[in-house]
């Protein structure tokens, strides 16, 4: 899906923290209570609550180990995508048949992708990991994966609302090639990103 418009993307820092707080906080959480925390080190069996997560990833955020593109309407953050690299996210789904099928260490994984719910439907997911792209990129590119959902095979339409990392046609539109298949619809998929 063509976006409608371009909009501006930033880092999250701890400058653009308040405009990513109030896309949470105006969602009760990404996907039902969840600040993004999950696959930071450390993080893979916290059983947060919503301000404790928060607590968690302002700390990550003000250390520089969370990073993530903010797609901006304004002010307003209305898109993001979760990127970092394999030391930084090691808390993957399907960790460990990943593992068993790992042949490569990427540089850099984008994780979760998320829409405010007034702008979905805009390709806003494509401007937010195009924009997660080139933060890599600026960081010094590499190999990036992505674990996209795969829904090639199925036949029931999937509620976008369970798409935390978009799907496999979309990474394919951005250059990415499929890598491998990862639990029961999910996928590894990767690309080479140039330094900028």
């Amino acid at each position: 899906m063509e976006p409608e418009r371009a909009y501006d993307v930033r880092p999250l820092t701890p400058g653009t923290w308040p405009a990513f707080e109030a896309l949470v906080d105006r969602h009760h959480g990404i996907f039902g209570g969840c600040w993004c925390t999950h696959f930071h080190k450390g993080c893979s069996a916290c059983d947060l609550s919503l301000e404790d997560g928060r607590a968690i990833k302002r700390d990550l955020v003000e250390k520089g180990v969370a990073h993530a593109a903010l797609v901006m309407d304004g002010e307003e953050a209305i898109a993001w995508a979760e990127f970092g690299t394999a030391e930084e996210l090691p808390n993957i789904h399907h960790r460990k048949e990943y593992e068993a099928t790992q042949e490569v260490v990427p540089d850099f994984r984008i994780t979760c992708v998320f829409v405010d719910r007034r702008h979905r439907r805009h390709g806003l997911t494509e401007q937010a990991i195009t924009g997660a792209l080139d933060l890599i990129a600026q960081a010094g590119g590499g190999r990036v994966e992505s674990y996209p959902h795969d829904l090639t095979q199925q036949t029931k339409k999937m509620s976008s609302s369970f798409l935390y990392n978009g799907t496999r046609r979309l990474y394919e539109r951005l250059g990415f090639v499929y890598d491998r298949p990862k639990g029961l619809k999910n996928c590894v998929m990767h690309t080479i990103v140039a330094p900028s």
